[in-house]
């Protein structure tokens, strides 16, 4: 017993550390200049394809992935930003061909499979990733605005960070059981009544970036869809059957295990500002 609880404590204290380096890189990048946000950024979707491409074993496009899902997000960085025009997209464009083209000559038992696999992590890993450049960049003026995406991810944090406890202390019903057998509706819950909380602490504060309302709303979108994106990463784990997208983060496991919250919110969230906030 004693030896479990000592064990206990050794992976919170791996994971808190893990977690706190986690987000002063992702926070620091974001907020200290856009050339270490696209930097980060870019690393991070190359390294999230790495990781799927090894799950799903389909290994004979993945640098031809991995390079292409960070040069779309370089590319969309460029464009939102104001720094190249639409052109910027057209090496990627080629890429998805070669991507086609290049199974002709290769000896792939499923080449229907490898297509589906490669562009669909293209599109989960590097896709909704790479909208995050038309969220930090205004379209009007193209100045760049790290508060919106931090506020994603803050959001993201203090709902996963609540629920999980929540869930631990409290957990008794569980949302989707053959996905994720320890996510409960007590932690969603838990979760989502911090999150919303500080949301309406933070409209007080920081009226100035946007009115009072949007706050919250942004914080429901949050805790939704990062709950959605938790699950659906875990849906794809337990199809490749693995606990664990890779090994890179210690006590969190990869690159996807910690953005997976993020991965589908960000779409929305972007569609939120430019329908509600922007126009």
């Amino acid at each position: 017993m004693v030896d479990y609880n000592i064990e206990v404590l050794k992976n919170i204290l791996v994971r808190s550390l893990t977690g706190i380096v986690c987000v002063l890189a992702i926070s620091g990048s974001i907020y200290f200049h856009p050339y270490a946000f696209v930097s980060l950024f870019a690393v991070i979707a190359g390294l999230g394809l790495g990781e799927f491409h090894a799950l799903a074993g389909y290994r004979k496009m993945r640098w031809l992935s991995v390079s292409g899902g960070m040069y779309l997000f370089v590319a969309s960085f460029l464009y939102a930003g104001g720094y190249a025009g639409g052109y910027v997209f057209l090496p990627y464009i080629l890429l998805l061909q070669l991507i086609l083209v290049r199974a002709l000559y290769l000896k792939i038992e499923n080449p229907v499979g490898e297509w589906a696999m490669t562009l669909f992590a293209q599109l989960y890993c590097a896709g909704f990733l790479s909208l995050f450049n038309f969220i930090v960049f205004d379209p009007q003026t193209g100045d760049y605005s790290p508060y919106y995406a931090l506020l994603i991810f803050v959001f993201a944090w203090l709902n996963d960070t609540s629920a999980y406890m929540t869930g631990t202390a409290f957990g008794r019903h569980r949302m989707i059981e053959r996905i994720s057998p320890q996510k409960s509706w007590e932690g969603f819950a838990g979760g989502f009544a911090v999150t919303l909380a500080v949301s309406i602490l933070f409209a007080g504060l920081f009226s100035g970036l946007m009115e009072w309302y949007h706050w919250p709303v942004m914080a429901i979108i949050v805790v939704v869809f990062a709950t959605w994106g938790d699950l659906v990463e875990s849906l794809i784990k337990r199809n490749f059957g693995v606990k664990d997208s890779g090994k890179l983060l210690p006590g969190h496991g990869g690159i996807l295990d910690r953005l997976d919250s993020i991965i589908l919110t960000v779409p929305v969230i972007y569609v939120y500002i430019e329908c509600f906030i922007r126009n």
